[in-house]
């Protein structure tokens, strides 16, 4: 290997140590992280949910709402949900949780629910193309959206109940 080659390979690995020293050392969730629906009003959420009840998102204009993109097989959005669940009973009549389940069974959804809680809309099988219409691009990823049915902030990863909490408080992002 020639001195050249060797100072490429060098510089690439120290690059790459770093980036990985960089993923590795960021917080579970990356708040306000940018995503084309931030700022502007909540792309169209519609559905039926597992209780076989319609489902529209500009239903819940005049509160809160966290909109959770999850799988049952995901591990972080399995830490996630007892935090959702506290979110969801501390904000109860402010802000209301909605979780859509992406590339997952109706029957692995209920299951996960009825054994881990959380009574909130959940959307499973056909939510169209929600998860491109609000830029998911990994899970979980939860997206708040105010009282005038704007999205205010993107949170990547797990969510923590204070994380949302001060979104909707205005001390967060």
């Amino acid at each position: 290997m020639s001195r050249r080659t060797a100072i490429v390979v060098g510089v690439v690995a120290a690059v790459a140590l770093a980036f990985v020293a960089l993923l590795a050392t960021r917080s579970p969730a990356e708040s306000g992280t940018s995503s084309a629906a931030v700022g502007r009003l909540a792309p169209p959420l519609v559905g039926t949910t597992l209780e076989g009840d319609a489902f529209d998102i500009d239903d819940l204009r005049g509160q809160w709402a966290v909109v959770n993109f999850f799988a049952t097989w995901c591990p972080p959005c399995v830490t996630e949900h007892p935090e959702l669940v506290r979110f969801a009973e501390e904000n109860r009549g402010r802000a209301q949780v909605v979780s859509v389940a992406f590339d997952d069974t109706a029957d692995n959804v209920e299951a996960f629910f009825r054994d881990n809680g959380g009574s909130w809309p959940v959307l499973a099988g056909d939510t169209g193309d929600a998860s491109l219409d609000y830029g998911v691009v990994k899970l979980p990823e939860s997206y708040v959206i105010d009282p005038t049915g704007t999205v205010v902030a993107k949170l990547d990863g797990g969510v923590t109940a204070g994380e949302l909490q001060a979104v909707i408080d205005g001390t967060g992002t």
